[in-house]
């Protein structure tokens, strides 16, 4: 159960060994626009307390110098710096479609150095619009007039060109963008492994690319490229959501189209470029109709043989017609791509009446089926998906409803309830395996009819899609409904993780911004962040409204809740973008993320300050989703105040010295008239001290910290009310357990956590919960079983139970404080930082709290070491004071506190 001693013998016997190198967050980029990219290492080291003294960085063009160790177009020489993360190239400047290569070495605490590291690159994109050829191109089908034919078939086209490489191909390269979705071919094979390419954005402002290296595909001589595309966001259904809001008004949107080039390099160094232009032919395929909602209908009647190779018989195909396009700026995809992350075989399937036939794939996720049948031409097979099925076994689909279209409110031609639904008809030619390529589903059960005879468990499996995110943190316990608990997490965090982080999979799929503010923290403890959500930092201010409201959610869909104008969200939703950035920033040490988005910041907080009263705010949708009063205009204020105090924070961090004057006052003004208006300083609670209230102001620090004892008094008569359990909602109970965390009470936090009946997250696992649910309530027939909001509860299991804290920008200082409580007699983890891992794995045995530790090199920490157990604490078997580099600095508040640098460490205190 202990940390493994071990994983820091990889760099040998001495001196330092570079782990993972990156560019800007990736490894091996293919197709950046960055002018002047970042590069990051992490350091391994076999030795303790080491430090990064020095570093050299060299940069060349071609492969040939750099194998020499020459940089031609960047070389710092030795630079005096533990800088490791975000080195910023400042070389010569940087050339389109150019690959780069790169080394680092780097120089430990006494000054030696392991020699130059593996070999890395980097490969640019188009630096210039100037440098895309290629037109928007489409089948030139007109778009419908009336809401009631979009819901009627409507064949996807299919695109193709054939190419004639002339010459022996050095590389080939395709870059491409077709909305609202598509797959690429080349000679008959799919190019990559994406799924629902590219990513949602906000099409008048940015419209993703991606680039594949397709140079295995290709070949001298003739060569096909073939482009399959789908409506996804960017021509979706008119239906009326909660029976009025239409995203097709919000939304850009038209007819798919696709823009690409391929570029070709020869080995003797020409190039040649095959872009999108009217040469290219199209025709109709054999998706019939499709949307992000409703789900795919595939007729494979309809496919076209050899469509995407040389072979394909073209006499029925037509040139391909120039169309408009979205205006967004063209830019490269940087977020993980979305891939089938899983495949999830069912564990039963009933037939429930003659002919349906229900699957339990065993866990709610994001995805959809896919299948192996054998029938007659024409034979066709429908897929139903629901996260719920009723007590005589038939499929629930309520819960997953879109835009809960349940009575016939869905507008002209939608359906009377709008569930999710895939269909196949078969071609009759042998076992057809198929599944849908431009939709997915949020559910667990699937209702299967038309399949010719009986389904067994191994002709269907369901795809599970998400963005390809890898995993930072790891943790587990010796409570077994918390080790659940987190795995019900991770699957709910998948599933709303595609291109923007949604509120559920099935019935909205939507980027709300108060869903994001609550489970920011949990989501970067358990995945790999940094990519995914500086797009997301990208979507919040291409919809930044013009007076500076920022919007509810996005992508912006329409939807305008509660906020003061300006089509801008609530306070507790426009909150997530500059929260999102200083998180971005106390995670990863992105600074850049502040400097490029400080424009953004100020003109949204004169938005805020224009549009206040008395420095307060009335309106909201305050603590959405709480068992008791929301208390609507004290959290509204508190969120404002904490925009002032982020803004606070910004400047100083740019060292806006003027900015970070202004903004201190201004979060003073509205501390003052929050304390003055809300809080009764005689029975220490703000408004009517509820758990939601009094957790705000605490979280917060409305009450200055020197005075709060009575604030937290009167939070703790709340919850000894309510026997311990919740009654608050989404941003109350994601601030709740910070809040205990830094008060020192978390056997409270235990407890609550611990509650297996109503309200709590066992008595959602006590139901069968795979995920985690919208609600603190059961529902069967309006709210999302697979919601991300109350997963933020799993940031406790890392800063508490684990106690992994950042005390500098990406972990470059941490602290370590396990806060043992309960019944616990064990929890391990990790979390992979910027600089490495990070690991705390602890056991009480014997009167005894054993505490293993690892730090990564290039890092400090302050670990506290529990001393319930004992006083007497030995590190490794040896007294602290005869470890080296390791310094017992205090004893505070039940703790020993310890100042030591990387490596691994194993403490015993004991008596």
């Amino acid at each position: 159960m202990l940390l493994q001693l071990g994983s820091l013998h990889a760099a040998g016997k001495t001196g330092l060994k570079t782990d993972r190198l990156t560019c800007e967050y990736m490894v091996n980029p293919l197709g950046i626009e960055v002018l002047k990219p970042r590069l990051s290492w992490t350091l391994l080291s076999s030795i303790r307390n080491q430090q990064q003294t020095a570093y050299e960085l060299i940069v060349s063009d071609n492969l040939t110098d750099i194998k020499r160790m020459k940089g031609t177009t960047w070389n710092t020489g030795k630079v005096a710096s533990s800088q490791s993360v975000h080195v910023a190239y400042d070389g010569s400047p940087l050339k389109p479609f150019t690959r780069y290569y790169w080394r680092v070495k780097v120089y430990s605490t006494n000054g030696a150095s392991l020699g130059w590291s593996e070999l890395q690159w980097f490969e640019t994109a188009m630096l210039n619009a100037s440098d895309w050829q290629g037109k928007w191109i489409g089948d030139g089908s007109k778009q419908f007039e009336k809401d009631e034919d979009f819901y009627k078939n409507d064949p996807m086209p299919l695109l193709r060109k054939t190419i004639n490489a002339e010459k022996n191909i050095a590389s080939a390269r395709l870059y491409i963008s077709g909305l609202g979705y598509y797959e690429a071919f080349v000679n008959g094979k799919k190019v990559g492994d994406h799924v629902l390419d590219p990513g949602w954005t906000s099409y008048s402002k940015q419209v993703l690319y991606c680039v594949y290296d397709i140079t295995p595909h290709m070949k001298k001589g003739l060569n096909a490229a073939g482009i399959m595309l789908g409506n996804g966001w960017y021509n979706p259904l008119p239906l009326r959501f909660w029976g009025g809001i239409n995203m097709r008004d919000a939304l850009v949107s038209g007819k798919p189209c696709v823009k690409a080039m391929i570029r070709i390099q020869y080995t003797d160094g020409s190039t040649s470029v095959v872009p999108t232009d009217e040469s290219w032919q199209t025709t109709s395929g054999p998706i019939i109709r499709n949307s992000i909602f409703l789900g795919e209908h595939h007729d494979a009647r309809a496919e076209k043989e050899n469509w995407n190779t040389i072979k394909a018989n073209t006499s029925d195909w037509k040139n391909a017609v120039a169309v408009e396009g979205p205006k967004g700026t063209l830019s490269p995809q940087m977020q993980p791509p979305i891939r089938v992350t899983k495949i999830i075989k069912p564990i039963s399937v009933n037939e429930i009446k003659p002919g349906v036939f229900i699957f339990d794939m065993g866990q709610n996720f994001a995805g959809v089926a896919r299948f192996r049948v054998k029938g007659p031409a024409g034979t066709e097979v429908k897929v139903r998906y629901g996260e719920d099925k009723y007590a005589d076994g038939s499929l629930n689909v309520m819960t997953a409803v879109a835009g809960q279209i349940k009575g016939g409110n869905g507008g002209p031609g939608a359906p009377h309830i709008a569930w999710q639904e895939d269909s196949y008809i078969l071609k009759g030619s042998g076992i057809e395996e198929w599944s849908a390529k431009f939709t997915f589903h949020g559910f667990r059960f699937m209702e299967v009819t038309g399949w010719p005879g009986k389904p067994g468990l191994s002709d269907i499996e369901g795809l599970r899609m998400s963005a390809d995110l890898q995993e930072s943190g790891t943790f587990s316990s010796s409570n077994d409904m918390f080790n659940k608990l987190d795995t019900n997490i991770k699957f709910t965090f998948l599933s709303n993780a595609f291109s923007v982080q949604s509120d559920c999979p099935g019935r909205e799929k939507l980027g709300y911004g108060g869903d994001l503010f609550c489970t920011t923290e949990s989501f970067m403890y358990h995945y790999d962040m940094a990519g995914f959500y500086r797009k997301i930092v990208k979507d919040f201010t291409d919809d930044q409204q013009p007076l500076g409201g920022i919007t509810e959610t996005v992508p912006f869909v329409g939807i305008a809740d509660a906020g003061p104008g300006d089509k801008s969200g609530p306070l507790g939703f426009q909150v997530g973008f500059p929260y999102l950035i200083k998180k971005i920033h106390d995670f990863y040490g992105d600074k850049r993320l502040i400097e490029e988005n400080y424009s953004a910041l100020t003109k949204h907080i004169k938005f805020l300050e224009s549009s206040t009263k008395d420095n307060l705010f009335t309106t909201d949708l305050g603590d959405h989703e709480s068992l008791d009063d929301r208390s609507i205009p004290l959290t509204a204020s508190i969120f404002y105040y904490l925009h002032a105090r982020m803004m606070n924070e910004f400047a100083g961090i740019l060292e806006k010295r003027d900015d970070e004057t202004r903004y201190a006052a201004l979060a003073e003004t509205i501390q003052k008239a929050i304390v003055n208006k809300y809080y009764d300083a005689g029975s220490g609670k703000f408004e009517k001290g509820s758990q939601t209230t009094q957790i705000f102001a605490l979280w917060s620090n409305i009450e200055k910290e020197g005075t709060q004892s009575k604030v937290i008094a009167a939070l703790v008569a709340e919850f000894e009310k309510k026997n311990w359990h919740l009654s608050t909602g989404i941003f109350g109970t994601k601030m709740l357990f910070d809040v205990l965390r830094k008060s020192a009470n978390n056997e409270m936090a235990y407890r609550i956590a611990n509650q297996r009946d109503f309200p709590g997250w066992g008595y959602m696992i006590a139901n069968g919960a795979t995920t985690v649910w919208e609600t603190w309530a059961a529902s069967d027939n309006t709210f999302s079983k697979n919601h991300p909001m109350f997963g933020s509860v799993g940031e406790w299991f890392y800063r508490s139970l684990l106690g992994i804290n950042s005390a500098a920008p990406g972990f470059k200082k941490m602290v370590i404080k396990p806060q043992p409580a309960g019944d616990l007699k064990h929890a391990e983890g990790s979390y992979t930082s910027p600089y490495g891992k990070i690991g705390s794995s602890w056991v009480i045995t014997d009167q005894q709290f054993k505490l293993n530790v690892e730090i990564p090199v290039n890092t400090t920490a302050e670990i506290w070491v529990p001393l319930k157990y004992g006083e007497q604490i030995t590190e490794s078997g040896k007294s602290i004071s005869a470890v080296e580099g390791v310094v017992l600095q205090r004893k505070e508040n039940g703790y020993a506190v310890i100042q030591a640098g990387s490596g691994i460490y194993s403490f015993v205190a004991s008596k």
